[in-house]
């Protein structure tokens, strides 16, 4: 149990639910991705989930949903405790830079200047609630003071599906002790590289978690990409009002599709702007079937009973039609059974999925997606 105190005063929560998930296809699909799922066997979604921890550190009213227009009915559903008004509909998308920029403007609007907001992906795996919120506090203070904040994660090992970021010096902040100035990100490296960059003590897991004033938020954006940032403010002036739907279909299409890492906090990290605070909690992004086996205290994600495996130790199985799926001769093989696909190979092969969904793509057959 938390000793912490709960809700901050002027703190937001965005939740940018977007993606397709496709290395956990054909579980997750474009009309149905993966934060939409319960993965976890947990009776809550991975948005569910996501909601539950913030909620206590917002208070009501304190999060707000950034989704695609055809997932946004779905997601309003699902979080009965999240207002209408607060779950945001891209029309198409747009990266995280557009989402969480626009997150950004609608809260300068509603609630001005002073309001720092956190960007929380949708579906993220967390546990360790202390160590999630006092993150999340020292966050906040560095956000106050003027800093980009992203949380590192503290690496399990050398991976190299993740990003790094780099913690140079501490910021000197009294109240957000644990927080350090970042000295770079670095794209997924190879085995070698992540083993080197684990043994200096410097590099975490960069999980694409971000605190920062609104206002901030939105001055590096119109530094960086100001064209960007006038089609965001636009948008958010008129978000509130009956011109919301020709403003958006106006300028919406014309926004730079970039990632939040390439728009604002690479940049902003080379000019001494950006600060890494350290995540000292378990953290997946759930990204691929090995990932997602590695999460579970079983090798089924479903009925047990309809599973047979003989000489097959660890074969990952997703029985979703009630047949029975029996796996002999396998060991480490993944097999996900869905009504209308059938997925076979290993978690070895796991991170390959991708070309599965890109090769059907390619035949035409977008009813798999």
């Amino acid at each position: 149990m938390s000793t912490l105190p709960r809700a901050i005063p002027g703190f937001h929560a965005v939740v940018p639910a977007g993606g397709a998930g496709t290395r956990l296809w054909p579980l997750s699909r474009a009309g149905h991705p993966k934060f939409l799922l319960d993965l976890t066997g947990s009776g809550r979604t991975l948005l569910q989930a996501t909601v539950d921890r913030l909620l206590p550190l917002t208070g009501a009213g304190g999060v707000l949903v950034v989704t695609g227009a055809r997932h946004a009915e779905t997601v309003a559903a699902q979080l009965p405790e999240v207002g209408a008004d607060d779950v945001l509909a891209e029309p198409s998308p747009r990266d995280s830079m557009a989402a969480i920029g626009l997150a950004a403007a609608v809260l300068l609007e509603r609630h001005g200047e002073d309001v720092v907001l956190g960007s929380f992906a949708a579906d993220h795996v967390i546990a360790g609630t202390e160590g999630f919120e006092r993150a999340v506090r020292e966050g906040v203070v560095a956000a106050r003071a003027g800093y980009v904040v992203t949380i590192g994660i503290a690496a399990t090992g050398p991976s190299t599906a993740f990003g790094y970021v780099r913690s140079g010096a501490s910021l000197g902040l009294d109240e957000a002790p644990g927080v350090a100035h970042a000295a770079g990100f670095t794209e997924k490296p190879d085995a070698e590289t992540a083993t080197a960059y684990l043994a200096t003590g410097e590099y975490r897991w960069n999980a694409g978690m971000f605190l920062v004033r609104a206002r901030v938020l939105l001055d590096h954006l119109t530094t960086q990409l100001p064209t960007l940032a006038a089609g965001l403010q636009e948008i958010a002036a008129a978000w509130d009002g009956p011109d919301r739907a020709e403003v958006l279909e106006r300028v919406w299409p014309g926004l730079t599709k970039i990632a939040i890492d390439h728009a604002i906090a690479e940049p902003v990290a080379a000019v001494g702007g950006v600060a890494v605070v350290p995540g000292d909690f378990s953290w997946d992004d759930v990204g691929d079937f090995e990932s997602l086996a590695a999460l579970l205290p079983v090798d089924t994600l479903g009925d047990e009973g309809v599973v047979l495996r003989i000489d097959s130790d660890g074969a990952f199985v997703v029985p979703r039609t009630g047949r029975t799926v029996s796996v002999v001769g396998l060991p480490g093989a993944v097999v996900v059974d869905t009504p209308d696909a059938v997925l076979v190979t290993t978690l070895a092969h796991a991170q390959a999925v991708k070309s599965a969904v890109d090769a059907w793509r390619a035949r035409g057959r977008e009813d798999l997606l």
